[in-house]
């Protein structure tokens, strides 16, 4: 059974039918799982099942024809709004809460959000990128989800209870978005005409973690280039962090001006580094080898060639972990990449002593 064409979260829509069958649906979520398996959508799917005029509530099965399924699926529906972090800031703004100064506190979502809605039964807000959360905007919102407006749904979308301040996630109930089989991530490519492939969507739902967004950004042929250097590079004897850092550089540029796109590829880079050194610790710790070729290669050399034990991998592992935080706090990217790159070199040349 697939929930409104939404694959792999089944488990979830019943859970929530049974909240609202029982009159026991909760004022505010916190819907966490990784990025690309579908969240948002699901979110948007439930805000019109539970608006929709022609069914009930509890069946949570919009008709998709009625007004109120029209607008929702138009992403005009005066009963459900969805707020999101702008692409020029690094957390979500006050002003999405609270409106800006000239209107503080008669805009933005916590105003909207206490009004009578629209259509006669619920105003649901939608709130993306709740990792994004700093001290001043969950402050914000602290009020709302302490005493939620009647028939008000508020729906944070995150991908980890622990990225989550206490604040938050205490006042919240939490539903778990697990990743997509790899099967349905490789179905999904082909089935929505993003590879053409069998085979190469097979490939790329290997890697994706579980994510139908990751897939698509994997399916990048410079991408792999620049993970075979890479490669190379970390199982080296010694690591060419000067050499490496302009490779590197060179791909990120290639994304253009914009941030997103820029630490989009950055954030690629950083995730096959921290996928070698994890498989790294397994292959040092005596536990087989992974199935994808290029990696096992490596591997194979790194064995020999690599200057310490499992825990010196351990170390960058942890360091590729630090760095991904770091660009997901905007640091400055050609600063972090040499300073990435050096602190591995020096683990590196630590293990050899």
């Amino acid at each position: 059974m697939t929930w409104q064409a939404i694959e792999g979260h089944d488990d979830v829509i019943e859970k929530l039918r049974r909240a609202v069958a029982r009159n026991r649906l909760a004022s505010s979520f916190l819907f966490c799982g990784p990025p690309g398996v579908g969240k948002r959508t699901f979110a948007l799917r439930f805000a019109q099942a539970l608006l929709c005029q022609s069914r009930p509530a509890a069946d949570l099965d919009p008709c998709n024809t009625c007004p109120s399924c029209a607008m929702a699926l138009a992403g005009t529906h005066p009963d459900i709004e969805v707020v999101a972090k702008p692409e020029d800031k690094a957390f979500l703004p006050v002003e999405l809460f609270l409106g800006d100064l000239q209107h503080r506190g008669r805009e933005g979502l916590c105003h909207w959000i206490a009004l009578k809605p629209f259509l006669g039964r619920r105003r649901i807000a939608i709130i993306d990128d709740a990792d994004l959360f700093n001290d001043a905007g969950a402050n914000c919102l602290l009020k709302t989800l302490e005493e939620p407006p009647p028939q008000s749904v508020l729906i944070l979308i995150g991908t980890s209870p622990a990225r989550q301040l206490p604040t938050i996630r205490s006042r919240c109930q939490l539903i778990r978005f697990l990743p997509l089989a790899e099967e349905t991530v490789a179905r999904l490519l082909v089935s929505k005409g993003l590879v053409a492939d069998p085979a190469e969507a097979a490939r790329l739902a290997r890697f994706s973690e579980g994510s139908l967004q990751q897939a698509i950004d994997l399916a990048d042929p410079d991408l792999w280039s620049c993970r075979r250097t890479l490669l190379e590079q970390l199982s080296a004897a010694a690591l060419d962090s000067v050499g490496l850092a302009k490779t590197i550089s060179s791909f990120i540029d290639e994304a253009g001006k914009e941030a997103a796109a820029r630490r989009a590829r950055f954030r690629q880079v950083v995730a096959f580094a921290a996928d070698f050194y994890r498989r790294l610790v397994h292959v040092r710790s005596d536990l087989p080898l992974p199935s994808d070729p290029e990696l096992r290669g490596v591997l194979e050399a790194a064995r020999q060639h690599f200057p310490g034990d499992a825990i010196v991998a351990a170390a960058c592992l942890e360091r590729c972990l630090e760095a991904l935080g770091q660009i997901d706090r905007n640091a400055n990217q050609a600063t972090l990449i040499e300073a990435w790159l050096d602190d591995l070199a020096a683990e590196t040349t630590a293990g050899k002593a």
